[in-house]
């Protein structure tokens, strides 16, 4: 076993674990998070996207050893409170979703595309940043609906949220 010492949503963590241990177990079966879900195991599908130091990244192929000091947000970090992340209520406002199963995964991807990309985002760019996300139940219409909306209410939002 090796320790491991990083922030999960805003909290300091400390865990022993297997080296071999990836983050999404961590967050799973150590912290009892269960937002971040495991959909292949192979980073194809992005259910399990999460952001560390404020960057997506795929927890189901990242070592939690790797993440010594790291910053880890979590779909449940995401929201402020009761008051839910405006990614999060765009999703719920336009039906982004539909077994769910994906949607955690969707809106970390999503808020990482704002962060990079900005507020102002067309189709196509949201169509090609959620290439690494797979959603089996839509044909995604709703889910880009939902991105572009939130893109702009992440805009309107205070810091904080926008910060993400």
């Amino acid at each position: 076993m090796a320790t491991v010492s990083l922030t999960v949503n805003g909290k300091a963590v400390t865990a022993n674990v297997d080296p071999r241990t990836l983050l999404v177990q961590l967050l799973r079966e150590n912290l009892r998070l269960t937002g971040t879900h495991v959909g292949c195991d192979t980073s194809q599908c992005g259910a399990c996207v999460v952001h560390v130091d404020g960057k997506a990244v795929k927890s189901c192929t990242t070592l939690a050893l790797s993440l010594e000091g790291a910053s880890v947000t979590t779909i449940e970090g995401l929201a402020n409170g009761s008051a839910l992340h405006p990614m999060q209520e765009a999703f719920r406002e336009h039906h982004g979703l539909q077994c769910g199963y994906c949607t955690p995964g969707m809106i970390m991807a999503a808020v990482d595309i704002v962060n990079r990309r900005g507020n102002d985002l067309d189709e196509a760019t949201i169509r090609e940043d959620l290439d690494g996300n797979i959603c089996r139940c839509t044909g995604y219409h709703n889910i880009v609906k939902a991105v572009a909306a939130g893109a702009e209410a992440m805009g309107k939002a205070p810091m904080r949220q926008a910060a993400e």
